[in-house]
């Protein structure tokens, strides 16, 4: 495993630097397609195509330094997993660091949402994704990849947006008005306004890449169509960043394909614009 991102190596240096990326090669509990546990690595792999200078924000975030984390976690159980994570992202916010995590499955961040509610008073979590993740378990485990946003209801408010996959068990725990279904949302022009008004100060941003449409980003474990847009999703961040401010965030479940690096490109691609938003409103 190399950097994120074809720069200096200088600025990949873990103590010149703001912001950590955690990649995590997960994909225990995953029920359909395998091979998210592969992501990680195709993300940072893709990221050496990228130019450093980011034209949304008009920024070089990566001079304020991005080290990529080594591969430090217990996967013998999908609970050890979770637990492992979130003293590895725990370790790094003491220490003050921006923290962005690659995935692996969706479980991932469970332990990472946990630990940044414990920093961050009030924390919102922005979840884009096909899928509800609301199950309380799920083949045995309340750390399943199906649980994921019930877990973090219990620490955090949970806005989910680009919805359009949900099971009858999963009803009893959805907040409606925090709720944006894809097929009702393309008729709402007020949509993204409304996300954000459902979302306190602070965020935990999390970004299930089968919330973008399958003919945008084919890559992933558990494609749906009728997601989101590349420039619907980026419409909704760059408003994000203007109004909020985004604490953490994750980037999960791409799943690579042997013939095609184009998902690869857009999910590195997508991972360094919110380090260039962040960075930009940092400051």
């Amino acid at each position: 495993m190399e950097y994120f991102l074809d720069m200096d190596e200088q600025f990949s240096r873990e103590e010149n630097a703001q912001y950590v990326l955690l990649p995590i090669p997960y994909d225990a509990t995953s029920t359909f397609q395998k091979g998210a546990d592969k992501g990680p690595q195709a993300i940072i792999d893709a990221s050496d195509s990228i130019e450093l200078y980011d034209v949304n924000t008009e920024t070089e975030a990566y001079t304020a330094g991005i080290y990529t984390d080594k591969y430090l976690y217990d996967f013998s159980s999908p609970e050890a997993m979770a637990e492992s994570v979130y003293k590895r992202v725990s370790h790094f916010l003491q220490r003050g660091k921006s923290i962005g995590v690659l995935g692996g499955e969706h479980s991932v961040s469970i332990g990472a949402i946990r630990a940044v509610s414990e920093k961050f008073e009030n924390l919102s979590v922005l979840q884009i994704d096909a899928h509800a993740d609301l199950r309380e378990s799920y083949h045995g485990s309340k750390n399943n990849h199906a649980c994921v946003m019930r877990r973090a209801q219990e620490v955090a408010n949970v806005v989910q947006v680009g919805i359009r996959s949900i099971c009858t068990e999963e009803m009893d725990a959805v907040v409606e008005e925090n709720l944006f279904y894809a097929h009702k949302i393309r008729h709402d022009k007020d949509w993204m306004q409304k996300v954000m008004n459902r979302l306190g100060n602070n965020v935990y941003l999390t970004i299930d890449l089968d919330g973008l449409d399958p003919s945008v980003l084919p890559a992933t474990g558990t494609p749906l169509p009728g997601g989101l847009f590349w420039y619907d999703l980026i419409d909704l961040l760059e408003l994000l960043f203007q109004t909020k401010k985004v604490v953490a965030f994750d980037v999960v479940e791409l799943c690579p394909l042997p013939d095609s690096k184009a998902s690869d490109a857009l999910a590195a691609v997508l991972t360094y614009k919110i380090i260039s938003w962040m960075e930009k409103y940092r400051k």
